[in-house]
């Protein structure tokens, strides 16, 4: 032990006795003061974006504090507008919170595993076991999971524009470069092939599709997906299939997964209750491996690894997945004739629409709708600030098209989950909003 800091308590003096540590003189009132230096986020955020949630929604709560309501149409937090999660989902997890103390497995509990591999059978997924399904703390968590287990410096993902912009974060944060490929528009956003093939080069190694899509509502036919396994075949690449919102489909359109085609080809799948189940805060994804696993086994050790990092994920949101994947399955009356997705999704298509100068592909899945604004009619530099305005203005909060890094700003997506009358209240505003920037640009003559 060091002799400077002993003392015999023996020979100890009544008195407290004060030990100075060495540097303890920079305390002293007239010792100098270490320089002050700022603490600065890693440089690996300096790409890293998520305008969801972002500056404008930061302005947004202080309004609130402020004494101000704000209709939010920026986020597809079901619970929020009233969709609740299904009663026999909330029943199972009450009842086996005394089982949920410890940790899980790192990949998840047996149960919910066994119920998503029963749904890939459903989904014609071929050659899915126990130990090829990750149990997260929701979707999020697993793309990142899969891109830290993935990505070097100076490997490309192929990602849509626009995108979901976690999946564009997420590959930047891993060290690698995004690379997004155009969804048209003018075909109902599906993805370009033709785009994705020239954006291929030597260091990509893998290609995203989000299928229902978040923003536009788009939901892509087999010749679409059996275009995108072919390209992942004819250049090595994996698939990223996020299928979140696999069951919110109208009219009576199917969902095809993308690993029921491509049975040859590398391809993670992504899923969860977030959406399909109404619920988000549960934070219950899942994430399965499938398709040609020969080549991928140290990707895979990769995973385990990180899986086994975080220990698990939260065991009560684990509970829900069985008995929400094998019940009752409640999504289809709301999505169906009469249901109130469908409703709102058909009255917000109406009323956007009717804005001189905004059109709109209507949604065939999701919660979501992408307008676009006429550039000629709305002349808009920064849609941020756009966007920024119409919350000062009237107290809607939308988010701008560039943060789901679409390149032009002439979109923004609207979250159509509240009720009817609210949904009205809040695109009038929008038309009001829009009608004003009109008239200050001049352009009511082109509308």
């Amino acid at each position: 032990m060091n002799a400077a800091k002993t003392l015999n308590l023996a020979t100890a003096p009544t008195e407290p006795v004060v030990v100075v540590e060495a540097g303890a003189a920079a305390a002293r009132p007239d010792a100098a003061a270490p320089a002050s230096r700022p603490v600065r986020k890693s440089a690996k955020l300096a790409d890293v974006c998520y305008d969801i949630r972002g500056p404008v929604l930061t302005r947004a709560k202080q309004m609130e504090d402020e004494g101000h309501k704000i209709i939010k149409l920026n986020i597809g937090n079901l619970a929020s507008f009233g969709f609740d999660a299904p009663e026999e989902i909330q029943m199972d997890m009450i009842r086996n919170l005394p089982n949920s103390a410890g940790y899980s497995d790192s990949k998840g509990i047996f149960a919910a595993r066994k119920a998503v591999m029963h749904y890939t059978q459903q989904k014609h997924i071929k050659g899915v076991g126990i130990e090829d399904i990750y149990i997260g703390n929701g979707v999020s968590e697993l793309i990142v999971m899969a891109m830290n287990a993935l990505l070097n410096p100076g490997d490309e993902v192929l990602v849509p524009a626009p995108d979901y912009p976690l999946w564009t974060a997420a590959v930047s944060l891993s060290g690698g470069t995004p690379v997004h490929y155009i969804c048209d528009e003018a075909k109902d956003w599906m993805p370009d092939l033709a785009d994705i093939r020239a954006r291929i080069t030597p260091n990509t190694r893998a290609l995203v599709i989000i299928n229902p899509n978040n923003p536009t509502g788009a939901l892509y036919p087999d010749s679409v997906l059996k275009g995108i396994v072919e390209i992942a075949r004819e250049h090595g690449l994996i698939l990223y299939a996020d299928e979140v919102y696999d069951k919110v489909l109208y009219e009576g359109v199917e969902h095809t997964s993308l690993a029921s085609l491509s049975e040859d080809v590398l391809t993670i799948v992504f899923n969860g209750l977030s959406k399909n189940y109404r619920s988000c805060g549960y934070r219950a994804g899942w994430m399965v491996v499938c398709g040609d696993k020969r080549n991928a086994q140290d990707y895979i050790e990769g995973l385990n690894m990180l899986a086994s990092m975080r220990l698990c994920a939260n065991v009560p949101g684990q509970y829900a997945i069985q008995t929400a994947l094998g019940g009752y399955q409640s999504i289809d009356d709301l999505v169906g004739p009469g249901g109130r997705l469908r409703r709102q999704r058909d009255l917000a298509h109406e009323l956007i629409t009717a804005i001189p100068g905004v059109s709109c592909v209507k949604p065939k899945a999701a919660l979501y709708m992408f307008p676009r604004l006429d550039p000629k009619i709305y002349p808009i530099e920064d849609d941020q600030a756009f966007i920024a305005e119409l919350l000062e203005a009237e107290r809607v909060l939308l988010v701008q098209g560039t943060g789901f890094n679409w390149p032009h700003p002439d979109h923004f997506r609207l979250v159509f989950l509240p009720h009817e009358d609210d949904l009205r209240d809040a695109i009038g505003r929008v038309a009001r909003f829009l009608e004003s920037y009109r008239k200050r640009h001049g352009t009511q003559d082109l509308a």
